[in-house]
């Protein structure tokens, strides 16, 4: 399974932008950043906006771990 917060903190590290960065684009403060950092899954609207800000589409990763069976993959 993906680990969602994870995965947002290495693309933000791939980018080489801070949490501070991330934390003016959602309008919120560098330890709600760090919170999604820790989390395993988080509210669709949320990832949506991150998607957006990061041009990742985190959304088809997520498609992309279940198997042609429906089972959830790595």
């Amino acid at each position: 399974m993906i680990n969602i917060g994870q995965a947002i903190k290495e693309e933000l590290e791939r980018q080489e932008r801070p949490a501070s960065w991330l934390a003016s684009k959602l309008g919120c403060n560098r330890q709600f950043v760090y919170r999604i950092f820790m989390k395993n899954s988080i509210d669709s609207d949320l990832l949506l906006r991150i998607s957006i800000i990061l041009h990742r589409d985190f959304f088809q990763e997520f498609s992309n771990a279940i198997s042609p069976n429906g089972s959830i993959g790595k």
